[in-house]
């Protein structure tokens, strides 16, 4: 802790007025605020238990302190990490002598769980070290030995037989996380934690520092976890671990990161304030205790900056029976308590009884109340916050008034499943074609409101990225560069020549269509495909997305197996060569789905090209399934699967896909699953949708990551870009968002993907459902050389407001090629030659489906 001079009176004074009066806090006042001591902390106190108690009252439960009974299953004590304070973890040689394996084993685990529900415990708090296969052999070769491929495998597995052995709901506790390891986890799991105990982090860079040689003790991969678990809307406990060392305003910087990151998702289900107790054997032995006025001035600060909806805990059996202090302080919760099992973190310290706890808490005037793992926020919730395959057996335990614990609830196991099927077609399948004739219903879900986390945190990420710089490059030199060879365009020149304007602009298409020439020739070219999007019912939160409806929207939909073969089987007969398939992350759809679909239109229509799936749905069929991506898209490829669609890019850039896409796949993750698909032979497209919050620098970025994926794979057919619709898309209706690119931004964008994909990528395709045949005719004009395909039916722009229907006919698409002055060749996926069987099917019906209907004006 910092010796540094205390506070002056006066500092003291003028904060605690602010906190009395519920101003909004700075960091510098919350640093001293964490220094009350005496009548000060009094005072600090009683205005905390004021914010805590309206949020009670609002919340429908005044007066009530809750806590989860509970059991503690330490899977396993092995760690990669070397925290200098810490008994939990031990070595493969300890285990040994004392009896144990490297992981607890499923018998183990079930006889502990199978216990704790016989005492009606609901609760399995599942703890265990940090990637334990990256440090130990032992604990590798115990996972091989058991079939398990990671530790994250076997935690998911030991949740699911919990759920349907027991009936007891998993909390998990397994340390840093991907995103994808939030994906394979939160079907199994209630809710899910891990303490960021401090965001100093000196004491984790420096020697001798507590978390020095903790790979996964950095602050900002804590931060990132934190992150990742509200995009992936999964309730989530996290904390501090106050007095390692760090300083008040460092703890003061702690907390205001929690708020951000808890206002940003809403997904912080508790924050646990927990007191650093040295233990003997380990490096922190003699550091003193944090003292208990240390955690009382941090709880209430907490309840200050958290506000009144939060929940605040404060591990009760670390405080030696002081309740009545930090229930003064403003926690609402005391956490886990178990009849049956130690807390294995702190062996030394155990829980209070039940029974005693509520009489101390009675004594200070509150209630006890058990509560669930999850919170009852997120209970009375449901969806998206609680995966279907666990929603069930939360309502089996909770009260449904009021998402507590319902005191009379058997705890029993029930049965966990993946569904088999693809539900059953219900909604308005007919939007495909209703789109343009009838519009949708409204032009925002009932839920915009809560569904893609809080906009004002947005709109402040976005103002303090602030407008794209318009550099002050030399264009005449970049042109020219360009000109004689544009693998030579250094990112400068690049980024000068995305603000061309005028004659540079005119100059620099010029440049990209001849460089189109030399590439691939005059003919612009066209696929005869349909569009089938399987359901638009989705729980992601992507927020520039007006497709994705929740189950009971007016708008949502979901087609049979039977009624897409029936689709595909209908272009065939016009024509088609691939039938594109996508749909929303329906959370009733089973990994295996997509296999389904896949294998459903190929036995219907043999010869058609099966173009489907994006990198988001690879992702979700694989973490459903609990295969690898590779033998999930290997496993797709045997069910009929050709290619997949590079969408789900949107920007290959974190800083803007957080801003886009609550809960979408990360740009690593979009990489990985491109690469590992053209590795087993699945070639893709690429695609970049821009116009929103990006900016050139954005642009540059993400085509030079394309061009680099392509030189060490060659797997990308083309380059689509995709203009951003704004008209209904929810990050523009909340004001965060462009109006869609530029006609100018168009050229510039289309140019600079022919100059900077040559000669990796050599097809770039310019979107006519996006910018209509004018706009399209003028892209040919920059550098673009392929229309993409007459669709029949296209529900995903159109719903986002696109005034250019749903489908072009074959000679549609022909006379865009003519207004370019370019002759046309149809295609197929992979540019290859059409039979010509095909082609006079395409141009006997021009690529028209029966009773398709005019566009709506």
């Amino acid at each position: 802790m910092d010796a540094s001079t205390p506070p002056t009176a006066n500092a003291m004074r003028r904060a605690l007025r602010r906190a009395r009066d519920g101003v909004a806090l700075d960091v510098t006042e919350a640093a001293v605020l964490l220094r009350a001591r005496g009548d000060d902390l009094v005072d600090l106190c009683a205005s905390a238990a004021r914010v805590r108690d309206a949020g009670l009252a609002a919340a429908g439960r005044p007066g009530v302190i809750t806590y989860s009974k509970s059991v503690f299953i330490p899977l396993t004590r092995l760690c990669r990490d070397r925290c200098h304070y810490c008994t939990f973890a031990t070595v493969p040689g300890r285990l040994r002598r004392d009896g144990h394996g490297m992981f607890m084993s499923p018998d183990e685990v079930l006889d502990v769980a199978r216990r704790g529900a016989e005492l009606g415990c609901k609760e399995a708090l599942i703890t265990l070290g940090d990637k334990p296969e990256d440090r130990w052999p032992e604990a590798r070769e115990w996972l091989d030995a058991h079939g398990y491929d990671d530790t994250i495998a076997y935690v998911r597995a030991m949740s699911v037989r919990i759920l349907e052995e027991t009936g007891l709901l998993p909390h998990l506790n397994p340390g840093v996380l991907s995103w994808t390891d939030f994906q394979r986890l939160k079907p199994v799991s209630a809710s899910m934690g891990m303490m960021l105990e401090t965001t100093a982090t000196r004491l984790w860079s420096e020697p001798g520092g507590p978390h020095h040689g903790s790979p996964d003790k950095e602050p900002a991969v804590r931060l990132r976890v934190l992150e990742d678990a509200g995009r992936s809307s999964v309730p989530f406990t996290s904390g501090l671990l106050i007095g390692i060392g760090e300083t008040y305003a460092e703890r003061a910087e702690s907390l205001f990161a929690l708020r951000r990151i808890s206002r940003a998702y809403h997904g912080v289900q508790e924050l646990i304030l927990q007191n650093f107790r040295s233990k003997p054997d380990t490096a922190m032995r003699g550091m003193p205790d944090a003292e208990l006025d240390e955690l009382v001035a941090t709880v209430a600060v907490a309840r200050h900056l958290m506000g009144p909806t939060a929940c605040l805990q404060a591990p009760p059996n670390l405080v030696d029976g002081e309740y009545e202090r930090l229930i003064a302080a403003g926690v609402d919760d005391w956490g886990g308590v178990s009849p049956l099992t130690p807390d294995h973190v702190n062996p030394e310290r155990p829980w209070p009884q039940i029974e005693r706890l509520a009489e101390r808490s009675a004594a200070a005037g509150f209630e006890l109340r058990e509560r669930l793992a999850v919170y009852p926020e997120y209970v009375r919730r449901g969806e998206p916050w609680l995966d279907p395959r666990v929603l069930p057996h939360v309502r089996a335990l909770a009260d449904p008034d009021t998402g507590l614990a319902n005191p009379d609830a058997v705890v029993r196991g029930l049965p966990w499943q993946e569904p088999e099927d693809l539900p059953a077609s219900y909604g308005r399948t007919d939007l495909h074609t209703a789109v343009d004739t009838e519009g949708r219903t409204g032009d925002r879900r009932a839920d915009f409101e809560d569904v893609y986390g809080d906009w004002e945190v947005l709109r402040e990420q976005v103002l303090a990225e602030g407008a794209p710089e318009r550099l002050a490059g030399d264009l005449r030199e970049a042109l020219a560069v360009a000109a004689d060879d544009p693998t030579r365009l250094t990112d400068d020149q690049a980024l000068a020549l995305f603000h061309a304007d005028g004659p540079a602009l005119d100059a620099l298409c010029r440049i990209a269509d001849d460089v189109r020439r030399a590439a691939v020739g005059e003919d612009v070219t066209y696929c005869v495909t349909r569009n089938i999007n399987f359901t638009n019912v989705c729980y992601t939160g992507c927020r520039f997305c007006a497709f994705a409806q929740r189950r009971t929207d007016a708008d949502a939909y979901t087609l049979s197996l039977e009624q897409v073969a029936d689709r595909a089987a209908q272009a065939w007969e016009v024509g088609a060569t691939e039938v594109c398939m996508q749909g929303g992350i329906h959370p009733d759809l089973p990994g295996t789905a997509y296999f389904d679909i896949a294998r459903a239109v190929k036995e219907r229509v043999p010869g058609i090209h099966v173009h489907a799936f994006s990198p988001m749905e690879v992702v979700n069929g694989a973490t459903r399934t609990g295969l690898s991506v590779r033998d999930w898209l290997q496993r797709a490829k045997e069910s009929g699967l050709d290619t997949i669609p590079g969408t789900a890019a949107e920007i290959l850039d974190d800083e803007v896909r957080w801003v886009l896409t609550k809960g979408k796949l990360p740009a690593a993750t979009w990489v990985e699953v491109v690469t590992t698909a053209h590795e087993l032979g699945i070639r893709s497209s690429s695609t970049m949708m821009y116009g929103h919050v990006d900016t050139p620098r954005h642009w540059l970025g993400h085509l030079r990551l394309l061009a680099e994926v392509q030189q060490r794979t060659g797997g990308f057919t083309e380059f689509v870009t995709l203009p951003f619709i704004h008209t209904n898309a929810p990050v523009y209706l909340a004001g965060i968002a462009r109006p869609g690119p530029t006609a100018r931004d168009n050229r510039a964008v289309v140019a600079m993907a022919r100059l900077l994909l040559h000669p990796h990528i050599p097809n770039i395709q310019t979107s006519w459902v996006k910018l209509g045949a004018e706009g399209a005719a003028e892209m040919l004009r920059s550098g673009a050389n392929d229309l993409g395909g007459t669709l029949m039916e296209e529900t995903i722009s159109r719903m986002a407001g696109s005034a250019y229907g749903s489908y072009k006919s074959v000679r549609d698409l022909q006379a865009i090629a003519e207004a370019a002055g370019r002759p046309h060749r149809q295609r197929t996926t992979t540019y290859g030659e059409v039979p010509a069987e095909r082609r006079a099917a395409a141009l006997a019906s021009d690529g028209h489906l029966p009773k398709l209907l005019p566009v709506l004006d």
